[in-house]
């Protein structure tokens, strides 16, 4: 399969208010965009831990060489690239974010020629068919939301996963009480990702509208991060 790289039209998809109050440092800014498009700088900010976070997260999907797959959110390095890779020869991508800033970013990292459609669109209205995507990755988005975009996030990959489908989520986790990053963790997160010590507090299950078919957990990095794997 191949296509054109493209962006949807922006239409009336608004910023949410959070994402311009508490991450405009991070993401909104065309700034932002220029200083944090730096693999060696997502890997320094993750522990040196981005590839192998990145790998786990595309060998939890499974093979992606046919179907379609959603990733809920653009991400700095090289994520998408990789997930590309995973898609070929037949297999389809799909890529969704509120940011127009982001989208274009993506794009330019991406081959002209990519079978990629970049939606604008926000995680927790997905412009997208219930029961129209094989599997959605959710790479570090649900703790930069409030609980009530969390929850909506959640919902929403739900919806567009086929039954028997698969949703792979990488994110932060309470780390083990002896984990010597405990406190700088807590303190950088408290003061930059105000929403982000709910999954230290909160397993993810408990903002899903309803039980999966199945879900397992795996945690690293002295707890420090999870890896979900939900069969809708």
């Amino acid at each position: 399969m191949t296509s054109e790289t493209r962006c949807l039209e922006p239409g009336a998809v608004a910023v949410p208010g959070y994402l311009a109050d508490t991450y405009w440092w991070a993401y909104v800014h065309p700034g932002a965009v220029r200083l944090f498009e730096r693999q060696w700088l997502v890997n320094l900010i993750l522990w040196g831990n981005f590839g192998r976070l990145r790998d786990a997260a595309l060998d939890a999907l499974g093979d992606c060489s046919q179907g379609r797959t959603l990733q809920v959110a653009c991400v700095y390095g090289d994520l998408t690239r990789r997930l590309l890779e995973k898609h070929s020869p037949g297999g389809r991508l799909d890529v969704v974010d509120v940011l127009p800033v982001q989208l274009d970013n993506l794009a330019r990292k991406l081959p002209r020629d990519a079978p990629v459609e970049l939606v604008h669109g926000d995680s927790t209205s997905l412009p997208s068919s219930s029961a129209s995507y094989d599997r959605a990755l959710l790479f570090f988005l649900l703790h930069e939301q409030p609980e009530a975009a969390r929850r909506a996030t959640l919902a929403e990959a739900l919806r567009v996963v086929k039954p028997g489908g698969r949703i792979v989520i990488v994110d932060y986790h309470r780390p083990h009480g002896l984990n010597p990053l405990y406190a700088p963790m807590a303190g950088v997160l408290s003061a930059l990702e105000p929403f982000a010590l709910d999954l230290w507090r909160h397993e993810v299950a408990e903002w899903l509208p309803r039980a999966p078919a199945g879900l397992s957990k795996h945690t690293s990095f002295g707890g420090l991060y999870q890896r979900i794997a939900i069969t809708v």
